[in-house]
């Protein structure tokens, strides 16, 4: 499909588009702008993002190894010790458990914001919102004659359904409801392509009226959430006797933004060299941004912190606005952890915010830990959207965070397989006036495909 912006069929398209959304809905009480085409990638792109996926895989291996070396005394105790700050001692506890030990999340989206100089990786989510969504988006701008998606029409509803083969429980919780009527869609979809009594089966739960039956968990609540779901202990004891699967799995120290910092420090420089192997880590390093951890611990007098040359990260407070391109933002297992919630652009903010930024952030080290990164900024695209106002095309000047979704298939026994696949990129295409870059009202949301 390739309709140029004055064309008299793009109104049809964007009927035709406005007519396939689920009567339920996608996202409770949230809208975005609507475009008739999707967001185009270059063939090099299209390579870096399907060879990605194996690399996050083999970097989130990494991260569990590194977590347990560190818990035994083969690498040093602070890494385990960053990842545990603020997290309950039985969750801790579980999270090392041998039935988890090797269990990773089966579904991995890293936020890519594109650059002119490529990919940057702000975030690795291992419970990510959008998947019926981009589900829905695939399946739609296919049927209206886009080619080329990536991950093609059904690759998300291929990959998710690779994750447990034999269908699951997808349990969402009071928290994260707005995500519900996406999942009922994925859901529904899963199903109606079963038959008879063996086929697989998918159903969406209240995370706080479920209890655990025979069949995997999709969890799709989040872990600080915990005291909130009634089923949390029974289902970690269970866990535990290898009784019940849940992915993504029980194991805070997994969902952390630390890692990012952690990837940059140089005492592990030569451990990630080996446990990712050369390639990947340089490869890597191309795309995460340099990271530091926010720790208050005092440097010798002649100390310095790289890149930042200063002493202390206090020191940060009294940065001018020309040395704040950097982001601050809470690791993990907080309300303020999702949503871009907790995130502080340091060049955006008044001196005295971000001041205040950055003493809460020190102050409250040892149960919220936070991550600097440096700031870099998305090129900006051009891409034409819907105007209800003028009822008619046009072009929105903006930036583009991209979510690939990658997926990790079950054995037939359900174990976790070694190899991901792309099952489709989503596109939120932001007004260039934004710094955060979000699904909101004013974004457009689509799918990625191969530009012609």
């Amino acid at each position: 499909m390739s309709l140029p912006a004055t064309d008299p069929n793009t109104r049809q398209v964007i009927d035709a588009v406005r007519a396939a959304l689920p009567s339920q809905g996608l996202f409770a009480e949230k809208e975005w702008l609507l475009s008739p085409l999707p967001f185009a990638l270059s063939k090099k792109d299209v390579r870096e993002l399907e060879s990605l996926g194996q690399r996050l895989l083999l970097f989130q291996k990494a991260c569990n190894n590194l977590y347990l070396r560190s818990t035994k005394g083969s690498l040093p105790g602070y890494i385990a010790e960053y990842l545990d700050a603020g997290k309950p001692g039985a969750l801790v506890a579980h999270s090392r458990h041998k039935t988890v030990r090797e269990e990773l999340p089966r579904v991995i989206r890293p936020d890519l914001i594109l650059t002119e100089d490529g990919f940057k990786l702000t975030e690795l989510d291992s419970v990510p919102g959008g998947i019926g969504l981009t589900a829905w988006l695939h399946r739609t701008y296919a049927s209206l004659g886009s080619q080329s998606l990536v991950g093609g029409a059904e690759g998300m509803l291929d990959g998710f359904r690779g994750i447990f083969p034999g269908g699951a429980d997808i349990v969402v919780s009071e928290e994260s409801s707005g995500y519900r009527p996406e999942m009922e869609w994925l859901a529904a979809q899963l199903n109606s392509e079963g038959k008879g009594s063996d086929a697989p089966s998918w159903k969406v739960h209240k995370a706080e009226e479920y209890r655990p039956a025979e069949k995997p968990v999709y969890r799709f609540f989040e872990l600080f959430d915990l005291d909130n779901i009634p089923f949390a202990a029974e289902a970690t004891a269970s866990i535990e006797k290898d009784a019940l699967r849940i992915s993504p799995p029980l194991k805070p120290f997994l969902e952390e933004k630390l890692w990012l910092a952690l990837f940059w420090l140089q005492p592990l420089r030569e451990t990630w060299r080996r446990e990712l192997r050369d390639s990947n880590f340089r490869k890597l390093a191309e795309i995460i941004p340099y990271s530091w951890v926010m720790d208050p611990a005092p440097l010798p007098h002649h100390g310095v912190i790289p890149r930042l040359d200063i002493n202390r990260m206090a020191e940060l407070a009294s940065f001018s606005q020309k040395k704040r391109d950097l982001v601050l933002k809470i690791s993990g297992f907080s309300e303020k952890a999702w949503g871009s919630r907790g995130v502080h652009i340091g060049a955006d903010m008044p001196q005295d915010e971000w001041g205040a930024a950055v003493e809460g952030a020190l102050a409250g080290w040892k149960s919220h830990p936070y991550l600097l990164q440096e700031f870099h900024k998305a090129k900006r695209v051009r891409h034409p959207y819907w105007n209800e106002e003028t009822q008619s095309i046009e072009m929105l000047d903006a930036r583009v965070r991209l979510c690939p979704y990658y997926f990790n298939r079950a054995g037939a026994d359900g174990s976790l397989g070694d190899k991901v696949v792309l099952g489709g990129v989503l596109a939120t295409i932001v007004p260039a006036d934004k710094k955060l870059l979000h699904g909101m009202r004013d974004a457009i949301l689509v799918p990625c495909c191969l530009a012609d």
